[in-house]
């Protein structure tokens, strides 16, 4: 198993349902570490969990992998994916039958827990995209997957945005409008410092 990719994969929930995010980290023998993470907006901690080991394992195959070691902290998701556990949450199904079939294309998978102490990068990245979740979209892959490529971006809840964090929205799209038409005053800067100014001072 020297030639194994190995992944850790990380989901959670600040709620239960609530802003949840997801991330991974893909280690190849030879290459630099491949970081991945997304906000989903509001669901479940187990949602999270599911979707961040799909996701990983649709990046890892698209990649050429042949034979993987997956780590997990959710102890749940591990004994659900080796069986020890029926998987009885309509919502986690579909999940789990898709993370069963990208399973089955791989010559070798383990899946393994461990302690969040063990899982501290994707633990970081996950809470990178719960507290900036403008910053964390999710990655368009080349393969064929359950959701179309060009499927509608995740709508985020503003009022689960700081006002820091939706100035820096506001400043993103500005720049990217100006970049685009080339024009400095499309949209208007005082337009904009107007938007920024009721942002951060509000009333």
């Amino acid at each position: 198993m020297s030639t194994s990719w190995i992944i850790y994969t990380d989901g959670g929930s600040r709620g239960n349902p609530g802003p949840a995010a997801y991330a991974y980290v893909i280690k190849r023998p030879g290459e630099s570490d491949i970081e991945e993470k997304c906000y989903l907006g509001s669901t479940t901690n187990n949602i999270a969990e599911y979707t961040g080991m799909v996701k990983a394992l649709e990046h890892a195959l698209e990649l050429g992998a042949k034979a993987i070691i997956v780590h997990s902290d959710s102890e749940l998701m591990v004994k659900q994916m080796s069986g020890v556990y029926r998987v009885k949450s309509p919502g986690l199904q579909e999940l789990y039958k898709q993370a069963v079939a990208l399973r089955k294309k791989f010559n070798a998978v383990t899946i393994k827990h461990v302690y969040r102490e063990q899982n501290t990068q994707a633990d970081a990245l996950c809470n990178e995209a719960l507290d900036y979740p403008c910053d964390a979209g999710p990655r368009i892959g080349s393969v064929k997957q359950e959701v179309p490529p060009k499927a509608a971006p995740v709508e985020i809840d503003a009022a689960l945005l700081t006002p820091t964090m939706r100035a820096l929205a506001l400043l993103k799209r500005s720049a990217a409008a100006w970049a685009e038409s080339g024009d400095a005053n499309d949209p208007p800067p005082a337009q904009v410092l107007g938007e920024l100014v009721e942002i951060l001072e509000p009333g």
